[in-house]
């Protein structure tokens, strides 16, 4: 059997059976890329399929059928409104063998449907019976078309003439959905004969009824007749009413529900609500919306956690290298839950730079939990609403995204990550970081509500796990609720060792190959780190490890042998190109007025110099590289200190009435923060003085106009980037004492870290000698 892929469309409210057409509009970002995808790489061909849940806006992959139409694009059309306009084709059936997602996306691997051979003179029999009946519901039914016989005229083929039938057919969405999952085309025939045959008896009981009530018609009565008739129908035909049938089974569901009793007594409230509201009211499925919603969530159903701390720990160690302080809570978590029943689920904050592995931590703190997880991402969020919910006044109206989660696990005490929580935004929508204080709070999740559900819901038993890459862009008192455990960057060493352990043997796998056919020297990993890497985490890494693999598969394929790699510094240029970063200080040679700085950014530490020179002027002072306003007043803060101390500086007081430029490199990077102080005092003191500073020599540090070195951020990434630069000595804040101790040994030994309370012992070090 033939197997090929093809992308997946997703629809709920239309069917797309074979031999028909359906037009529909998208305005999705995740729909276009897949419309562009198909257009691009599959000739326009798509598979169309409806998921099993129709109410569920994000199907799972176990929720897709395994009967699928592949579509053809016959019309794609961008309107100036943003929408874009399909007429999608049916073509045919086809079994899905499974389904893939990557980036929003579902892709499916299909195949030809198995199907029995048929019988020549027992297909045309079929048909002839199909046909005829057909023939006879279009004379008794007014409201049909004509044209299904004429196009269903002169075909032999069983199963396109029964998907032309059941295209006109007035059937509902499910039983549609049935005729696509039938690949037998006779039980395709005998579902269709017998929907005609009920629409036939429906309209004989409908012509009888119009006979004996069209006396008693009037204006007023007629919606309460047309009830009646729907009543009478399904009286003759011996069928319960759907709607009392559907009543039955939600009276069940309510009494076997392990909730709480207000619960109970809020779904029997709505119960009767939809018992007296007519079917036609556009007010029933809403009310039948929000009993699903009530039946489906966890109100009492627990997973049983893991409490072995020697698996726990056993887990976490092999997802994840280091990152020990957040392990620790784990257990510690778990340990004391062991003593006593009463404990609050911790709600932790994992705050790092991007790609050092904050999101799948927490979902290997699930793993090894043994609890379900359920993520959402709440960056760029504007509106409360997508955190509590609509009201049930509004049309469209669903619950937050905290419930949508809650109900996706399936159980009361998931562990639920909360990802990117400092990129929030704050408008005329709403503040959404606000509706967060509730959700967590220890003492008041236990009762939280949402604006759609109304009803209090446990979320205490819930263990909220947040992300973020800036502590201060969280609002303070959301900060106040969490329990903040930073992850600083990796060192290269800590690098290295996640490539050997995780990263390599993963994209390995990933790639069809053998771990033993291709081998990373040391020499070669730590190569593409220093060389080719920017970063605090290991993404770039992974994609570099991976673009190697690619071309050894290539390689591989191209010369049909298997012989194994062994990956050494020198081939790295080869797979990689030429050097992308340099991150050692190259620069022998000291000049006057330059000193280097220590910065923390996004991608972890860098080393960068400040330059300073002076010229014939009035004073004045001129800024250049992109400096924020924090930075502009350190240097201030560092002129008005060395004036004050000029006599101590042996400085000549008539330099202050010269100009001065102050410079910091790589003008399109904005700079900003107060911990380059020190080293613009130096680099001004530099200037004055005309004497060098060493530039193996770095430092960081605030200061005041009394000189005193104040308490600085970032010193784990500042230290790795002096290391990494080639760094011999470092001044750093006494206040960052404390912070040496989570600095690897093997940085502390390369570094000499000189702590410094006053700036004076800076300049005792640097210049009265000289």
């Amino acid at each position: 059997m033939v197997k090929t892929n093809l992308p997946v469309l997703i629809i709920k409210d239309v069917v797309l059976l074979p031999a028909s057409e359906i037009r529909l509009e998208f305005n999705k970002i995740e729909d276009k890329k897949l419309f562009s995808l198909a257009e691009a790489y599959y000739n326009n061909h798509i598979l169309v399929v409806n998921p099993t849940d129709l109410l569920e806006e994000d199907p799972d992959i176990s929720e897709l059928p395994k009967i699928g139409v592949i579509g053809y694009i016959k019309l794609k059309m961008d309107m100036p409104n943003g929408r874009t306009r399909v007429i999608i084709e049916g073509i045919n059936r086809t079994e899905v063998f499974n389904y893939n997602k990557e980036e929003e996306l579902f892709e499916a691997v299909i195949g030809n449907v198995k199907s029995d051979e048929l019988d020549t003179k027992e297909e045309l029999a079929y048909i002839r019976s199909l046909i005829k009946q057909l023939e006879v519901y279009v004379n008794e039914v007014p409201y049909i078309s004509n044209n299904v016989l004429t196009k269903v005229a002169g075909i032999s083929n069983i199963a396109k003439v029964t998907d032309i039938v059941a295209l006109y057919l007035p059937v509902d969405l499910k039983r549609k959905i049935a005729y696509i999952n039938e690949v037998n085309p006779i039980n395709r025939v005998k579902m269709l004969l017998d929907d005609i045959n009920n629409e036939l008896e429906i309209i004989k009981l409908e012509k009888k009824i119009e006979t004996e009530v069209a006396h008693q018609i009037e204006e007023s009565q007629k919606q309460f007749v047309l009830r009646e008739k729907i009543r009478v129908i399904k009286e003759e035909l011996g069928e319960v009413n759907d709607k009392d049938s559907e009543l039955d089974k939600l009276t069940e569901k309510v009494k076997t529900l392990k909730a709480p009793l207000k619960i109970k007594k809020r779904l029997q409230q709505e119960l009767n609500r939809y018992e007296t509201t007519a079917s036609s009211s556009p007010e029933l499925a809403i009310i039948r919306n929000y009993i699903d919603w009530l039946l489906n969530l966890p109100w009492s159903n627990y997973s049983k956690d893991n409490n072995n701390l020697n698996k726990i720990k056993n887990i976490l160690d092999n997802s994840h290298n280091g990152l020990d302080t957040v392990k620790i809570r784990i257990l510690e978590y778990i340990a004391v839950k062991q003593k006593t029943a009463n404990l609050k689920s911790p709600i932790i904050c994992l705050v790092g730079p991007p790609g050092v592995g904050k999101t799948s931590l927490a979902k290997s703190i699930a793993a090894s939990l043994n609890r379900k997880w359920a993520k959402i991402s709440v960056g760029g969020i504007n509106d409360e609403a997508e955190i509590v919910g609509h009201r049930r006044s509004y049309i469209g109206a669903s619950p937050g995204k905290i419930i949508q989660g809650m109900k996706k696990v399936g159980i009361i005490n998931p562990v639920f990550i909360i990802d990117e929580i400092d990129k929030m935004t704050k408008d005329i929508k709403g503040d959404p970081a606000s509706s967060l204080l509730e959700v967590l709070d220890p003492e008041q999740n236990k009762y939280f509500v949402d604006h759609y559900i109304e009803e209090e819901f446990d979320l205490s038993k819930v263990m909220f796990i947040t992300t973020a890459n800036y502590i201060n862009q969280i609002a303070p008192e959301l900060r106040d609720r969490l329990e903040v455990i930073e992850l600083s960057s990796y060192t290269e060493i800590e690098k290295k060792d996640i490539a050997q352990k995780h990263s390599i043997k993963k994209i390995i796998k990933e790639h069809g190959l053998s771990n033993n056919q291709v081998v990373f020297t040391d020499n070669a990993i730590m190569s593409i780190i220093r060389n080719y890497t920017k970063e605090a985490g290991v993404r770039e890494l992974e994609r570099l490890i991976a673009s190697i693999i690619r071309k050894i598969v290539k390689e591989i394929i191209e010369s049909k042998n298997n012989n194994k790699y062994k990956i050494d510094e020198k081939d790295i240029i080869k797979y990689l190109g030429q050097y992308k970063y340099n991150h050692f200080n190259n620069e022998v040679n000291n000049y006057i007025g330059i000193v280097n700085a220590m910065a923390y950014t996004p991608f972890g530490g860098e080393i960068f110099p400040i330059e300073t020179i002076k010229y014939n002027g009035k004073g004045n002072i001129n800024l250049t590289g992109s400096l924020g306003d924090v930075i502009k007043e350190s240097i201030n803060i560092a002129l008005s200190y060395i004036k004050n101390n000029s006599d101590l500086f042996n400085i000549d007081i008539e330099f202050f009435a010269q100009d001065l430029h102050i410079h910091m490199p790589e003008g399109a990077t904005p700079k900003d923060g107060p911990s380059a102080g020190i080293a613009i005092t130096t680099a001004l003191i530099s200037l004055f003085t005309k004497k060098t500073v060493k530039t193996n020599i770095s430092m960081t540090g605030e200061i005041t106009l009394q000189g005193r070195v104040l308490q600085i951020g970032g010193l784990k990434e500042k230290l790795i980037a002096a290391h990494r630069s080639g760094i011999k000595k470092v001044y750093v804040p006494k206040a960052n004492e404390k912070d040496l101790e989570e600095i690897d040994n093997f940085i502390k030994k390369t570094l000499k870290i000189k702590l410094v309370s006053n700036y004076i012992e800076i300049y005792n070090d640097l210049f009265k000698d000289k």
